[in-house]
């Protein structure tokens, strides 16, 4: 079931939206936060995004330049202000496509189906998990912080995949290892310290520090 976050200031216009494509099968939420757009964008993980212009505290173009910076989930602009230089710069600035107010319902729909068809049916879905403001995007392998991105080795994506899936609990050093080498054979015990230590350093540099905790002689966790 793909999921639809709809970004709408007008409530009637967001109910009445989200009514209708749950009833074709889309698990949909209304963003409420509008000082938060991008922490509800993170929590709920959407894969098509209906966002207006004209928004509180931020307008819609902001809060598309900061879901850009995390991830290509496609992004239909849905405003009321639909001369040709807003509907420009809505692409421009990172939308998929551009429906003006007042619109039909069905119209829209088709422009839901057809871009989550685009985008989903050859290359899957993304995921991104989030903790303390840190989001890890799965899909290619980074962790943003701040407006910071860096890059993530193999090791250092499989560490805090596994500890964000497990989020509050502590994973024991013997399931990281398994995790991480996928093997039966011995594995020196000081190579997870290193694996660790140097993500930590990663961390630190755009100041994550203490981002994983240590539980000595048991393991691992981010809390």
């Amino acid at each position: 079931m793909y999921k639809i976050l709809i970004v709408e200031d007008d409530l009637v216009i967001a109910k009445t939206v989200m009514k209708h494509l749950t009833s074709w099968g889309y698990d949909v939420e209304c963003a409420e936060d509008f000082k938060n757009v991008l922490g509800e964008f993170v929590s709920f993980d959407p894969q098509l995004v209906l966002l207006d212009i004209s928004l509180p505290f931020f307008n819609g173009y902001h809060w598309c330049t900061e879901i850009r910076k995390l991830s290509k989930v496609p992004i239909i602009f849905i405003s009321s202000v639909s001369d040709n230089m807003n509907i420009v710069m809505a692409i421009n600035m990172g939308g998929d496509d551009f429906v003006a107010k007042p619109f039909d319902l069905n119209v829209l729909t088709s422009k839901v189906q057809a871009l989550l068809r685009r985008t989903y049916d050859f290359t899957g879905q993304t995921h991104l998990f989030e903790h303390k403001g840190a989001i890890l995007n799965t899909s290619d392998s980074t962790l943003t912080f701040n407006g910071e991105k860096i890059e993530l080795s193999k090791n250092d994506y499989k560490i805090l995949h596994i500890l964000l899936e497990n989020k509050g609990k502590i994973v024991s050093r013997d399931t990281l290892m398994t995790r991480l080498w996928e093997t039966d054979d011995f594995i020196d015990d000081n190579t997870l310290t290193v694996n660790i230590n140097r993500l930590r350093k990663k961390l630190a540099d755009i100041e994550l520090d203490d981002f994983i905790k240590t539980k000595k002689g048991i393991g691992y966790l981010v809390e």
